[in-house]
């Protein structure tokens, strides 16, 4: 029997589960997904409430430890909620994306987009980073992780933010063939 594909999830509280029991969590509903579509996939937990994409990045070599064979890049959220500037965003998933790269190790994308309250121009900025990096060669891109889920109550939390345990069940029903075909382009030995 072949071994479980690694699968980094390099996220913050969006794929980390804030506010959930384990099993509503993102990685917990990724897994289950995957098992039921007869796939073996290990999750290898990379996700931390509260996270930038410079904390993703200081954080990534030790992640890989595990022996990542397919990763899920999801950041960004953070960035924008505490207005960091796109540029040092670009620099950050940009270094993520390198080393991903340099392992062979592809990727799924999953974009942001920055809160109305920062300003169009913020909004163009932030936007702009994750379009140019999904044109990366071994990058799969979702231009928005919580397309479908945002500003929807009866898929939230009381905090309007983060999914409740439906809005992740949509995000993963929604995600789940983009991630299968992130584990198709595993090199297998």
């Amino acid at each position: 029997m072949a071994r479980p594909v690694s699968l980094l999830v390099l996220g913050d509280s969006l794929t980390a589960g804030y506010g959930l029991g384990h099993a509503d969590g993102f990685q917990a509903q990724l897994a289950a997904a995957l098992s039921a579509a007869g796939r073996q996939v290990r999750i290898i937990d990379g996700a931390v409430s509260g996270d930038t994409t410079e904390g993703g990045r200081a954080r990534l070599s030790w992640v890989l430890g595990d022996g990542a064979d397919a990763a899920i890049v999801e950041l960004g959220a953070n960035d924008a909620l505490r207005g960091i500037d796109p540029a040092v965003m670009d620099a950050n998933l940009t270094a993520i994306l390198d080393v991903l790269a340099a392992r062979h190790i592809p990727v799924l994308l999953c974009g942001m987009y920055a809160p109305p309250n920062m300003g169009p121009d913020y909004a163009r900025a932030f936007k702009a980073v994750f379009e140019r990096l999904s044109r990366r060669p071994g990058v799969l891109f979702d231009a928005f992780f919580l397309d479908g889920v945002a500003e929807d109550p009866a898929l939230n939390q009381a905090d309007g933010m983060h999914p409740n345990p439906e809005g992740v069940r949509h995000i993963v029903t929604r995600l789940l063939p983009l991630v299968e075909k992130l584990l198709d382009e595993v090199k297998t030995e």
